[in-house]
């Protein structure tokens, strides 16, 4: 049976991959719809970005909805030094023909928890946790209806790539972090751990090229376009491909290897607000509370993503 999912995301390069790669495995993933929310990019951006997304992969029917515009307690921190002034850097993408919904993003994920089965709509979360936290404080009954929580953010041993404690998403809205940490519903966290490994080289992106396909050079390029900033700050051969880690974790999960860990939200101190505080080597005597991912078969997720991308 396919899993249910609703897709979170402030569409940036990596969340788009992550979405192309969701709609290219229909066996493993039916896409109820996507909730944008402001991060990489502000709100109306992220929601343009969506849509564009989703008609590279030829499917304007999906349901794409405007969410939260900021973040529940301090202002908004966004990323076009990395992702480019539109968040989609890289190739030249026409302005979406498919509507943006009128129902707020909270608004779907609530009715859509609530409408569904328990146990069986799994929200994958690409950017900050605004949305969803929002959600949970709004309607408390959704929380125990969640099949799992799959979210890109997060580092422990990598540490931040915004401050030197915290990773971007995170740290964009750590009180929304909280709240979803706290929240008790299944989560898997895809930290810097797991996606500095998931690094596109040279070959890694020909091979998208390769695919001769719309949407295979228009993941070439928008790899390309955000591995200059990556590459040279951290000195690697290629750029992360962060939010795809996420949906290969639902397609294989054989591919990831974690641990069942405590994860507390530093919100309060200067210095390491945002910061993601796992318990690692299970020091304290805090319930585990999500599943830390700390390493990928990298082979087999790029295997994996040109296989599927190749065939929209």
């Amino acid at each position: 049976m396919p899993r249910k999912i609703i897709i979170d995301t402030d569409p940036g390069q990596d969340d788009a991959v992550a979405i192309l790669l969701a709609l290219a495995s229909p066996e493993d993933i039916t896409l109820l719809g996507i909730t944008a929310v402001a991060g990489n990019v502000p709100l109306e951006l992220t929601a343009l970005n969506a849509r564009k997304v989703c008609e590279v992969a030829e499917r304007p029917d999906i349901k794409v909805f405007a969410g939260c515009d900021r973040p529940l307690a301090h202002s908004l921190v966004t990323a076009e030094h990395v992702h480019g002034k539109t968040g989609l850097d890289g190739p030249d993408l026409p302005a979406p023909k498919m509507p943006l919904q009128d129902a707020h993003a909270v608004d779907f994920i609530i009715e859509t928890l609530r409408s569904e089965a328990p146990g069986t709509v799994t929200l994958c979360a690409l950017g900050p946790l605004t949305n969803i936290a929002t959600a949970f404080r709004k309607a408390p009954d959704i929380v125990e209806r969640v099949q799992e929580i799959v979210l890109m953010g997060g580092a422990y041993f990598e540490v931040g790539n915004i401050t030197p404690a915290a990773e971007f998403n995170i740290y964009v809205d750590p009180e929304a972090a909280d709240i979803v940490f706290k929240s008790g519903a299944p989560i898997t966290v895809m930290p810097l751990d797991v996606t500095h490994k998931a690094l596109v080289t040279g070959p890694r992106n020909d091979a998208f090229r390769a695919l001769d396909s719309h949407a295979g050079r228009t993941v070439a390029a928008w790899t390309e376009f955000f591995e200059r900033f990556d590459k040279e700050k951290y000195g690697s051969p290629g750029a992360p491909l962060h939010d795809p880690t996420v949906i290969a974790y639902l397609i294989d999960p054989k591919l990831f290897q974690g641990r069942h860990v405590n994860v507390e939200i530093e919100t309060v101190s200067e210095l390491t607000r945002g910061m993601t505080v796992a318990d690692w080597w299970g020091v304290t005597d805090r319930p585990a509370n999500a599943m830390f991912m700390g390493d990928l078969d990298a082979d087999g997720f790029f295997d994996l993503l040109t296989e599927r991308i190749g065939r929209l």
